[in-house]
């Protein structure tokens, strides 16, 4: 498990973005789902807990909140259209661990990525961005950083910008087993969110996945 120890927390982030939280959990030894009708139910349940509407208009008041800053940037956040097409249609369905990183968005209204902890090199350091680093995406897009920009690194390259995406290196793939999910905060979003959001994303893969959550850890 990925500990305190494995995460360091830049000088340059707490001072731009004091108390601004951070979280990630690791789920080890999962596999597709076995209980597809188990599994369908489940999301359903979520489902209609989300479109209940105290628990709507809180989620779209923290999801405002990361469209502003994604804004602030110059950049669109997914969110908005991503509850949008949830409320209206129900969860997107692609495999097990995309699934359970969109229903820890939607859920919770936090921005989640999921990816693939063995592909990591080394340790992480979440970050301030420079003006003009660069970085490759997901499908080797080009990421090119504004300055102040949350990203986070690992020993080797930047693995992910918060208002760009997470990088090609780290993604999940099939043969993906150990599930690492983190999440982040924003200027006005409680940390509270983040734990609860990787705890649909950790038990989702432990109930139907049959993998071993190692901890939730929110810095």
């Amino acid at each position: 498990m990925r500990s305190r120890s494995d995460l360091t927390v830049s000088e340059a982030y707490k001072a731009r973005y004091p108390g601004v939280g951070f979280g990630l959990t690791l789920i080890t030894g999962c596999k597709p789902v076995t209980d597809q009708q188990a599994y369908d139910h489940y999301k359903r349940k979520l489902l209609r807990k989300l479109r209940k509407r105290e628990t709507l208009a809180e989620i779209t008041e923290r999801i405002n909140i990361y469209d502003s800053f994604f804004q602030s940037f110059g950049f669109e956040c997914p969110l908005p259209k991503h509850l949008k097409r949830t409320v209206n249609s129900g969860f997107p369905q692609y495999n097990l661990m995309v699934d359970a990183h969109f229903m820890a968005e939607m859920c919770a209204g936090i921005l989640v990525a999921v990816t693939d902890y063995d592909r990591f090199d080394g340790k992480l350091l979440l970050a301030v961005a420079k003006a003009g680093e660069i970085s490759k995406g997901m499908g080797q897009r080009d990421f090119v950083t504004k300055e102040g920009e949350i990203l986070l690194r690992d020993e080797k390259d930047i693995v992910c910008v918060l208002c760009q995406g997470a990088d090609e290196k780290t993604r999940v793939k099939d043969e993906t087993t150990n599930v690492f999910f983190y999440a982040y905060a924003v200027p006005g979003i409680d940390s509270v969110h983040l734990k609860d959001g990787l705890t649909v994303a950790a038990e989702t893969m432990a109930g139907f996945g049959g993998g071993k959550i190692e901890g939730i850890e929110i810095y």
